[in-house]
């Protein structure tokens, strides 16, 4: 009989619990984006590194390469091109005004705090020299960062994603499970689908405007205008998912809730929606591409506050350094739309684990 040294047993225990943990870890690794980490940790816990480097190789070394290809591509050919503002700029005076950018929003906030500070001291002479009544608090006007425009596209998308969202599942829902209701849904979804938000902006203009007079109320008409307009735009993939994952459920666990006897509720939050949630998330990751794509174009276009009226201001100041502040804003508009769709991909990824655990 061959003896087996204990210490031999134990080194092979602990090397499968830290595969175990690599391979647990690589699923959230895949939902941001961070895939190749994976072959890193099991290359450093002796898993055939040769393997693990080509792996590295193909997640993490192509990638960079693409895209240093692409910054080289991009700064030797930017200066060949003259436009009305001058040739298009480079990597280096995108990367420039980033950082004028974060200059112009340091400068604004200290102004801010500089107003505030000048309102109090005001307010405490009038305090102390018995003149209460004549104190006033009054909220800073300057102008809104870049930083501002962006956390302004943020807020306005998510909240027409979340409206039509609230509109678009229970509608999916009902499509899926009855044919009537999809005979109902089915032609108006495939008028309204195709409509552009440049089609829609005016309507939603001349409606919110006539329903909402002033701009005391919890929300401005601009903020309004733009997340109405991306809810018309970004519920339809939504409700086409969502009618299409619940039909598509299997019929055996249609006939199994018949024979139970579940009443309606039951039978969606126990059956429907835990099988069409895969579905379900598609659409919204889709419908969430949409919003962000449709709301910078109404920005745009209805001069309302966020980035896509700082792409529009630039252009109309026509200065030396505006081409190279939209092409920066291009750029926050990707990066921010990635962002996005991967937020949207842990929440799908951590409610399928909760619904098959």
């Amino acid at each position: 009989m061959t003896a087996t040294d204990p210490d031999t047993l134990s080194t092979e225990a602990r090397r499968a619990r830290l595969f175990t943990r690599i391979n647990k870890a690589d699923g959230w690794f895949q939902v941001f984006g961070l895939a190749w980490m994976t072959p890193i940790l099991k290359a450093a816990a002796g898993d055939n590194p040769k393997a693990q480097m080509g792996e590295i190789w193909r997640l993490l070394g192509v990638p960079l390469m693409a895209i240093a290809i692409f910054l080289v591509a991009w700064a030797s050919l930017a200066p060949k091109v003259q436009t009305s503002l001058g040739a298009i700029p480079g990597p280096a005076q995108v990367w420039a005004q980033v950082g004028n950018l974060n200059e112009d929003a340091k400068r604004e906030a200290a102004k801010e705090v500089a107003f505030y500070e000048r309102q109090d001291a005001r307010n405490a002479k009038l305090i102390a020299d018995g003149k209460e009544d004549r104190v006033k608090n009054r909220s800073y006007t300057g102008k809104p960062t870049y930083y501002d425009q962006i956390w302004t596209s943020i807020k306005t998308v998510f909240f027409g994603f979340l409206i039509a969202s609230a509109i678009a599942i229970p509608l999916g829902i009902a499509a899926g499970l009855s044919a009537t209701a999809n005979a109902a849904l089915n032609p108006l979804i495939q008028i309204f689908k195709p409509v552009s938000p440049l089609a829609w902006l005016p309507i939603v203009t001349m409606v919110v405007s006539a329903l909402y007079a002033s701009n005391d109320g919890m929300f401005s008409k601009s903020f309004l205008i733009s997340a109405i307009t991306v809810t018309l735009c970004s519920l339809w993939p939504t409700l086409i998912n969502t009618s299409l994952g619940v039909a598509s459920i299997d019929k055996d666990l249609v006939s199994v809730s018949r024979v139970l006897k579940m009443n309606t509720y039951t039978k969606i939050t126990k059956l429907v929606l835990p099988s069409a949630l895969p579905l379900i998330f598609t659409g919204l990751r889709l419908s969430l591409g949409v919003g962000w794509m449709v709301l910078i174009a109404a920005e745009m276009l209805a001069q309302n506050p966020g980035l896509g009226k700082f792409v529009w201001d630039e252009f109309q100041n026509g200065s030396s350094q505006s081409l190279a502040k939209i092409m920066v804003a291009v750029l926050t508009i990707g990066i921010i739309g990635f962002l996005l769709d991967r937020v949207m991909y842990a929440l799908q990824s951590m409610f399928t684990f909760t619904n098959n655990r």
